[in-house]
């Protein structure tokens, strides 16, 4: 449950349900697996799987969610192979071409058919609701699987209004004064990790790793045009994180200073430990979110 990524929305309004009526919300929308004839299904799952009765995990009046995707996976390769097949055979035998519009109704019928067999992927994504900071936070590594999850819960709720959260500075011109020593960095830290890119189109890329950020060599690729799109930081002795131009977080590892608070819980108490973890993490990143934009400049206020 511990999230690796983080994509921040800040809450235009907040969502006025207490965590009752949210869960009857939700259990509308709840995920049920795919049928034989389905190819894809989304919805709210139990973010403490077999171990929760729940929709959703509150603590300190913190808000978990889980949405789950089944996608069944259907090559292209293996619908056209199908296709092709077919509509050589129709062509052989009726001597004339196949059209468009009959290809089209052939290839459904090809998908229809292989559904049953067709293999499943399964995928959770993660979110938690903060009242208290208006916030939405979401554990995931693109935008789009972000936004999936928005929309569902939009949906479910009847009205959601959110925007990604902004630094008033971009977060490259911020990252790139970092690494020219230009801009004080505390409580953060800089790692050997760093990624720079040319503003030109298909201009150059250099990625830096293992290696010293604050060099003559770098501050010369930044002399020639060059800005900072990704860097590696710690946040004072509790995590670890790429933080990129887009204001995304990725490869969250939290420090074991942190980790260590849930020593004393008891391991066969799941629950439990669940209800711990999410209430140690979610403290973290109190502190650890409105540092991170403290240090890029303050955030932009929606309009």
């Amino acid at each position: 449950m511990w999230f690796k990524n983080l994509i921040i929305y800040r809450l235009s309004n907040p969502i006025d349900l207490t965590p009752e009526q949210l869960e009857t919300r939700l259990e509308e929308f709840a995920f049920r697996p795919c049928t034989s004839q389905e190819q894809s299904k989304y919805g709210w799952a139990k973010p403490m799987g077999k171990h929760g009765h729940s929709l959703l995990h509150v603590t300190n009046d913190n808000i978990l969610l889980c949405a789950r995707k089944e996608d069944k996976m259907l090559p292209a390769s293996v619908i056209k192979e199908a296709l092709d097949e077919k509509v050589e055979m129709i062509e052989q035998e009726t001597a004339r071409p196949v059209k468009k519009k009959e290809k089209d109704a052939l290839k459904e019928e090809i998908v229809h058919s292989l559904l049953p067999r067709a293999f499943s992927r399964l995928g959770s994504t993660f979110a938690y609701i903060a009242p208290k900071q208006g916030l939405i936070v979401v554990d995931a590594s693109s935008h789009n699987k972000a936004e999936d999850l928005l929309a569902l819960l939009r949906k479910s709720i009847g009205s959601l209004q959110v925007l990604p959260a902004q630094s008033k500075v971009p977060v490259d011109q911020t990252m790139t004064q970092w690494l020219t020593d230009e801009l004080p960095l505390a409580p953060f830290s800089l790692l050997e990790e760093a990624e720079l890119k040319s503003p030109l189109e298909n201009g150059a890329v250099l990625r830096c790793k293992n290696q010293d950020l604050i060099t003559n060599e770098i501050k010369a690729h930044i002399d020639n045009g060059m800005f900072v799109v990704k860097a590696a930081l710690q946040y004072a002795e509790s995590l670890t994180f790429i933080l990129s131009e887009d204001l995304t977080v990725k490869r969250v590892k939290f420090t074991d200073v942190v980790t260590e608070q849930q020593e004393d819980q008891d391991k066969e108490d799941k629950a439990a430990c669940f209800d711990a973890d999410f209430a140690i993490m979610t403290g973290e990143f109190e502190q650890f979110i409105p540092a991170l934009f403290e240090v890029l400049g303050g955030e932009e206020q929606a309009q």
